[in-house]
């Protein structure tokens, strides 16, 4: 618009003839979704990303849950410029602060530590220590055989610094059985991963094979066995949903390529909305005559602006505001939250939902 000769426009918002305007009528907008929880290892992700609304991708490179040496951060980043997907990236955890900071300068936005390759206390004091030395953000998939310590005592090793745990529910792993404790913490940010979500019997049975397969696990061998069964417990999974409902679990992610599918992430999210609602009714806190708003606005939180904040992002992504970047989503609303119909990243169309590439329209 013209400020000069027309009342009511936004300062700053000057619309001229290199203006281009998206319609959104029966549309509701949202945020790009930010995949919290990526283990990338092929460009075929962004598409899968792109197509469930998600335009943000946080984890690890095709190594192992760091994004390995200082030149294959170089190489990641380089060929991560060809896809239209943020990319914010893991180093590993160590016990050594020196090695944790070589690896953020080289090109990692945070760290992850995982039990893999080792949950210690003193991985996680070390990576800690450089964290508040630098100002970025800890990553951490807990001990579930509790080789090194018990739930208790990785919040102890914590001391009260800020950490973003993963799956807390336990089924993607962590402190068997009691995991879910850590939600009452308040320098935690907790977080779960789709496949658990909403609770359902085909859930518990593709736990045990996910976990085995992720993890190299041998079902010939006892340890093994006990191993994933000890992850996957009903009560714990069940435990989540209303968990996530009353916003003590903050974050919805995928695990991608490690546990969950990435595609489904946005429509899992708001199935588990939708579930919640039918179970309890609207929210306690709710104000409006009819509306669930408040669940709304908390659901959108999980798959936005919270995962943002948790990798220290979220002055550029995360919400619609002046001064972030345009990646914004368009879903009708017959479909939202499952299929949406254009994804722009940076404000440039860079998914839509077509149908023969060679038809008139």
């Amino acid at each position: 618009g013209n400020p000069a000769t027309m009342p009511g426009i936004t300062p700053g918002m000057l619309v001229g003839s290199t203006t281009q305007q998206m319609s959104g009528t029966n549309f509701i907008v949202t945020a790009g979704a930010i995949e919290s929880h990526a283990h990338i290892g092929s460009p075929e992700q962004s598409e899968h990303a792109l197509a469930g609304g998600t335009t943000t991708l946080v984890g690890s490179g095709p190594l192992d849950v760091g994004s390995g040496t200082t030149r294959m951060f170089g190489l990641l980043l380089q060929g991560m410029e060809s896809s239209p997907v943020n990319y914010a990236l893991f180093g590993r955890g160590s016990t050594n602060p020196e090695a944790v900071e070589e690896s953020v300068a080289a090109g990692a936005a945070a760290i992850k530590i995982h039990e893999d390759w080792g949950a210690a206390p003193a991985v996680i004091d070390g990576s800690l220590i450089a964290a508040d030395r630098n100002d970025f953000a800890v990553h951490l998939h807990t001990d579930t055989i509790n080789e090194f310590l018990f739930a208790e005592d990785t919040m102890a090793a914590c001391e009260g610094r800020t950490i973003h745990m993963y799956h807390v529910e336990g089924a993607g792993g962590g402190h068997a059985p009691d995991l879910l404790k850590v939600c009452s913490y308040d320098n935690v940010i907790p977080s779960s991963t789709n496949p658990t979500n909403p609770y359902t019997q085909y859930a518990m049975e593709e736990g045990l094979p996910m976990a085995m397969i992720a993890h190299n696990l041998n079902y010939n061998t006892p340890e093994d066995l006990q191993f994933g069964e000890a992850r996957v417990r009903a009560g714990t999974v069940a435990a989540e949903d209303f968990l996530h409902d009353m916003g003590a679990i903050s974050i919805f992610g995928t695990d991608t390529q490690g546990m969950g599918r990435l595609a489904e992430n946005v429509a899992k999210c708001w199935q588990l909305a939708s579930v919640m609602k039918e179970r309890i009714g609207r929210l306690p806190e709710e104000t409006t005559a009819r509306a669930d708003n408040e669940r709304v606005k908390r659901y959108v939180a999980k798959l936005t602006i919270n995962p943002a904040i948790a990798v220290g992002i979220d002055d550029h992504v995360g919400s619609i505001e002046v001064g972030k970047i345009a990646d914004l989503v368009f879903w009708p609303r017959a479909s939202f939250g499952v299929k949406p119909w254009m994804v722009m990243k940076h404000g440039a169309i860079t998914w839509q939902a077509m149908g023969d590439g060679n038809g008139s329209l």
